[in-house]
């Protein structure tokens, strides 16, 4: 009889459902996946503000929470969104919770992370719509919208055509494209204990995903 795996917890907060439904993909990839070492469970919430979500966690042990976020542009009201964010995240932090959040933020948004499962995208675009283009040559789909990218039914039909290799690939080009920011001189910014690069494309989601597969041993 087959030794029973135990299993590793991940706490999420995002702010789409978009992430949600990858996150939870992922979840029953790898627990399909007979070379993990361990079944994985992801507590996952939508929420924008991390604080509220970490008030809303029931946690007596060191907890670690990864944020998912987008840099959506250098337009004011971004920026301040994406700075809010921050603040929310450090103030979580001195709660007395023994929480601890990192911040898997995207350059543009999550749309990037989506589109390096499939391709490179070194190049910096001018708008977060323009991941579009990308979605449909990486995914060979032909949507005209991407709000009719993400609707269920097609952003779910999306994941049905990766791969546990896949992932692996999107982690190896999201290194490459932070090695090419650090490469060309790029400034990495600090906030509140917490990184980000102003320059698009850059991303820190795959960091969650990286230490989800090492710990399950799958790279």
């Amino acid at each position: 009889m087959a030794n029973r795996k135990s299993t590793k917890k991940y706490y999420f907060s995002v702010e789409g459902e978009t992430e949600e439904w990858y996150l939870l993909w992922l979840r029953d990839l790898i627990n399909s996946t007979e070379e993990a070492a361990f079944k994985v469970a992801i507590d996952c919430k939508i929420e924008k503000d991390p604080l509220k979500r970490a008030k809303g966690l029931v946690t007596t042990t060191k907890t670690e929470i990864y944020h998912i976020s987008d840099y959506e542009s250098d337009e004011a009201v971004h920026v301040k969104q994406f700075t809010d964010t921050m603040d929310r995240m450090k103030t979580a932090m001195g709660l007395g919770k023994q929480i601890t959040y990192k911040f898997g933020y995207s350059n543009f948004t999550f749309d990037l992370w989506i589109v390096l499962h499939k391709a490179d995208c070194f190049g910096s675009l001018a708008h977060r719509k323009n991941y579009l283009s990308h979605i449909n040559r990486a995914y060979g789909e032909e949507f005209e919208s991407m709000d009719e990218y993400k609707h269920e039914d097609n952003f779910k039909r999306c994941l049905k055509k990766l791969s546990l290799d896949d992932v692996i690939k999107a982690v190896e080009r999201s290194e490459k494209i932070m090695e090419h920011n650090v490469a060309v001189g790029y400034v990495l910014q600090k906030y509140k204990g917490f990184s980000y690069y102003k320059e698009n494309p850059s991303l820190a989601v795959w960091e969650a995903i990286k230490k989800i597969l090492k710990d399950c041993k799958l790279i």
